[in-house]
């Protein structure tokens, strides 16, 4: 598709191929080059009763060398490189050449390649024009950043390590006390009889002292989380518990000056953002990528749903339901909310990096992250919904949007909505789709009332063509999607035509 577009651009030239591209592909999926160009189809869409999520989905145009060659500088610290491999790293969180280009097989989502810092505090700035522009699009409007912009991706993979030993270590202990197989939050370890080897037991001591034991003298996974908060150092986080030695060891076997910097200026600029959309009214969505890197970009999103969830949702966690732990992620945040008493907010998706994770697994040889079927992620998703559904109905502090192209899973979501009395007027559930996808979804929701949202991409003709390619491809996996637009909008201009009421106004 890339050739085919920059084929064009060479046989038009510039001129020519950015008005051709505006009146088809970008026009179609993109709203315009800058925050004041997307004002008209914002104003559109609001008229109609549909919000927006901005997204500045300009990319990098970078070669696959070029991106694999970004991707192992910004994943492998100095430590690594210095030991040749023999820090005791797992393989799914170490980077791979062959994947190192991580838009391979991904559709529908922005890719970020880390450069330096300074680029770092670029794509910062640019979240916050959005942040701002955000604020005028629609009442309690969205904005959606990742992780990836923000800092190195070291860090994320060396964070998302550590957390998934911790949680893998918590079930061995859990199995010890035949407590193996339950669901997550019924697992309780029994304080008095862990079986935990004596330098990693002397830590645990420490910190489940009074309060935070309380008088249950049990143990669940949200109290065990606690142990790797709060410590001095950034890098004194990545400690991982070694069962053959007993010991706490440092997942390497240091840090470079550089990279604490580093570690601490991410932390900052999601800080900054987040500040930024409480001052401006808007939501702020964090949006889901590879698992190798969703453990820590989760367990970051909630600390600052810690902190800036208090009074109503302002950070969204992304939550894909293709993963085969999808529900045990979501039941234990929400119950983290409870206990804590902030408001939880999640966006619902299927997920949209399928098969590079199926690749990536069977290739690196480790488990496959993904549910087997289309069907069983159907479950998954309603699973989810339903449960963070029931959570609203019980206590109005949570919100979810329903980020879906499924009919079948709108309409589960409004049949839930009534049978609990949920009001769309409360704004705890809201709808989301791409723009130029499912009008057939969106704009009779937003008739009728409900808090519906458009994903809203926007920047320069040439620099999101590498957006637009690989929309380009999702089409193929769509198009039963657009059969049906083209027979409902035929049917509505015939509809119209016998009618004599050719142009529509809209009741808002």
């Amino acid at each position: 598709v890339y050739s085919l577009l920059d084929l064009s651009k060479k046989i038009l030239g510039q001129t020519l191929f950015e008005k051709l591209m505006k009146m088809t592909f970008y026009g179609q999926f993109v709203a315009g080059e800058d925050q004041d160009a997307i004002k008209p189809l914002i104003a559109k869409n609001k008229a109609f009763g549909v919000g927006s999520v901005l997204d500045y989905s300009v990319e990098e145009d970078l070669t696959q060398e070029e991106a694999e060659k970004k991707e192992m500088d910004s994943c492998v610290s100095e430590a690594e490189k210095e030991s040749h491999g023999i820090d005791h790293r797992e393989k799914k969180y170490k980077a791979h050449r062959q994947f190192g280009d991580r838009r391979g097989g991904v559709i529908s989502a922005r890719t970020y390649f880390y450069a330096d810092e300074t680029k770092c505090d670029s794509h910062m700035e640019t979240f916050i024009k959005c942040i701002k522009a955000s604020a005028g699009s629609s009442v309690d409007g969205f904005s959606a950043i990742k992780m990836t912009a923000l800092g190195r991706p070291q860090f994320l993979l060396q964070f998302s390590e550590v957390l998934v030993k911790w949680r893998r270590f918590f079930n061995l202990l859990a199995a010890q006390q035949g407590k193996d197989g339950m669901a997550v939050l019924e697992q309780k370890l029994e304080f008095e009889q862990l079986q935990v080897p004596s330098k990693i037991s002397q830590d645990i001591e420490n910190w489940f002292t009074g309060e935070k034991l309380g008088s249950s003298g049990t143990i669940d996974l949200l109290d065990w989380n606690s142990l790797i908060n709060d410590r001095t150092k950034i890098s004194n986080l990545l400690v991982v518990p070694n069962v053959e030695t007993g010991h706490l060891e440092p997942l390497l076997s240091r840090f470079t000056d550089e990279e604490e910097r580093q570690m601490k200026r991410m932390l900052q600029r999601m800080d900054v953002l987040a500040k930024h959309a409480v001052e401006n009214g808007v939501r702020l969505m964090v949006d889901a990528e590879q698992t190798y890197f969703q453990p820590a970009i989760s367990r970051l999103t909630l600390e600052m749903q810690r902190i800036f969830n208090k009074q109503k949702p302002i950070i969204f966690n992304t939550y894909q339901c293709y993963l085969k732990e999808a529900y045990d992620n979501l039941s234990v945040d929400v119950e983290l909310s409870r206990r804590e008493s902030w408001c939880f907010g999640a966006k619902l998706v299927r997920g949209a990096y399928m098969h590079q994770e199926r690749q990536r697994a069977a290739e690196i040889g480790y488990e496959d992250p993904i549910n087997p079927d289309y069907e069983s992620t159907n479950r998954m998703y309603h699973r989810c919904l339903e449960y963070i559904l029931e959570e609203i109905n019980h206590n109005r502090k949570a919100s979810v949007m329903v980020a879906s192209h499924n009919e079948d899973t709108v309409k589960f979501t409004l049949e839930k909505m009534n049978e609990m009395g949920l009001s769309p007027t409360e704004n705890n559930v809201c709808f989301g789709q791409l723009l130029g996808m499912c009008d057939q979804i969106s704009f009779p929701l937003g008739q009728a009332g409900f808090p519906v949202y458009k994903y809203v991409p926007y920047g320069p003709v040439n620099e999101v063509i590498p957006y637009l390619c690989r929309r380009a491809q999702e089409n193929r996996g769509i198009m039963k999607g657009s059969q049906r637009e083209r027979s409902l909008l035929y049917n509505e201009l015939k509809r119209r035509l016998c009618e004599g009421q050719l142009f529509y106004k809209s009741a808002c």
